[in-house]
């Protein structure tokens, strides 16, 4: 039941997304979290405290916020899947997890800004999706900045939700959501959050490691179906490449992505004014970016992301009594 609940949770979101007047009346499941979120750290992360007692009060923070989405969203799959069509309503539900719809959007906006605003377009569109400092970067570093962006997120923002639906139903996809909101919010390693932190960074670890080999693989199946990709390529960047990553889970999309396209991405870049030193993604692969090679890695997302939507459709229909 729960790989159909995942299978149509991604077909109902890649269909119509999340919609602006839904989003603008009541907001959306990660700014609910996220408010949540921002009051904790901002009432138990005191500065004046230990280092050691500020992260048991991130851990107490994590396990408050993660307990409380666990639990609404078992009583929500309880109560609807007892009602007439109650998978379909909890798979409307399941489709304000994923972001299929809204990443290819931001993505293409910035490929849209190159093509008609230049470089100076391109790096306001960029800054709203990477968080490095868009003033340093030149046409080609835009273009592996959104490209990365998408490679990283298909799989935290995509893969990762609908495999923690199929696996666990609702309350999986909610409570994987809630911990990756709260990696991006206070899981960086900064004076104020390596200590609250670490305890919500170390989760989101654990529960993207099976997402981002299974994006790494059909990135690889995806190349298969676009002429100048090469699978092979995109193997042998994963098995080079992903380990050299500063993340234990990005560097397998990435890396992926870079081979089968024959990019070369990542490497160094600046972040708040502090150049962070990194190996490239796809090693030997082009550097002079522009807007058409993010068109092309949007290409092979979709394709990926066609791959994943039949993936639990086949899995719901294998296991169907």
């Amino acid at each position: 039941m729960f790989f159909a609940l995942a299978f149509l949770s991604l077909l109902i979101e890649r269909l119509v997304g999340y919609p602006d007047w839904l989003f603008q009346r009541i907001g959306h499941p990660v700014t609910w979290i996220g408010s949540l979120i921002a009051l904790l750290d901002k009432k138990w992360n005191r500065q004046d405290d230990s280092f050691l007692r500020r992260k048991a009060m991130g851990l107490a923070a994590l396990a408050i916020f993660l307990g409380l989405t666990l639990l609404i969203a078992l009583g929500l799959q309880s109560l609807l899947l007892a009602l007439p069509f109650g998978l379909i309503l909890v798979a409307l539900l399941g489709a304000s997890l994923p972001a299929q719809k809204s990443l290819e959007q931001h993505v293409e906006a910035v490929a849209t800004a190159l093509e008609r605003e230049g470089v100076t377009g391109g790096r306001k569109a960029v800054s709203m999706i990477v968080g490095r400092d868009p003033e340093k970067l030149d046409e080609a570093a835009v273009c592996r900045a959104a490209i990365e962006s998408l490679a990283e997120n298909f799989s935290d923002g995509i893969v990762a939700p609908s495999l923690w639906l199929g696996l666990l139903g609702l309350p999986g996809g909610a409570g994987y959501k809630a911990i990756n909101t709260a990696d991006s919010m206070i899981g960086h390693r900064s004076p104020r959050h390596e200590a609250f932190g670490w305890a919500s960074a170390r989760l989101d670890d654990l529960v993207n490691l099976p997402a981002s080999r299974l994006t790494g693989l059909l990135f690889v199946l995806a190349a298969c179906f676009i002429k100048e990709a090469s699978p092979r390529r995109a193997l042998r960047a994963i098995f080079r490449d992903a380990h050299h990553h500063r993340s234990p889970n990005a560097g397998w999309p990435e890396a992926a992505m870079a081979g089968a396209l024959g990019f070369a991405l990542a490497g160094p870049r600046s972040y708040g004014g502090q150049m962070i030193e990194a190996r490239f993604m796809g090693e030997g692969g082009r550097r002079d970016l522009n807007a058409a090679d993010i068109r092309r890695a949007i290409r092979l997302a979709r394709i990926a992301d066609a791959m994943l939507i039949a993936f639990f459709g086949l899995l719901a229909l294998a296991i169907a009594p």
